[in-house]
């Protein structure tokens, strides 16, 4: 669980250094590139310690596995809440088949 927290909030610092800049187009690119590395040292220092720790679980497969499911959870509800964007019946269905490529993926 502990992992799973961890790469949590370890996603949203991602989310918003990958995308937060997108809403303030009209700064410089330099500005944009710097404040993410400056939001990125944080999500590395709650990413690397959540997959030592859920290596110890979970295979290399499954720990990205879950962290993808992760990362497409905080992107549904930051483009969203934060960029103001719609959530398509098609992000739904896609969304549902990578549900079952993890449910495979899970599989003993």
């Amino acid at each position: 669980m502990k992992t799973v927290i961890l790469l949590t909030f370890s996603n949203i610092f991602m989310t918003f250094a990958w995308y937060g800049h997108l809403k303030y187009r009209n700064s410089p690119l330099w500005l944009a590139i710097l404040v993410s590395w400056l939001i990125a040292f944080f999500e590395y220092c709650l990413q690397v310690p959540a997959n030592r720790m859920g290596y110890t679980q979970f295979s290399a497969a499954q720990l990205k596995t879950i962290q993808e499911v992760i990362t497409l959870v905080v992107f549904c509800v930051f483009s969203i809440l934060y960029l103001r964007e719609e959530f398509r019946w098609n992000y739904l269905v896609g969304f549902t088949l990578i549900g079952l490529a993890v449910f495979i993926i899970f599989q003993k």
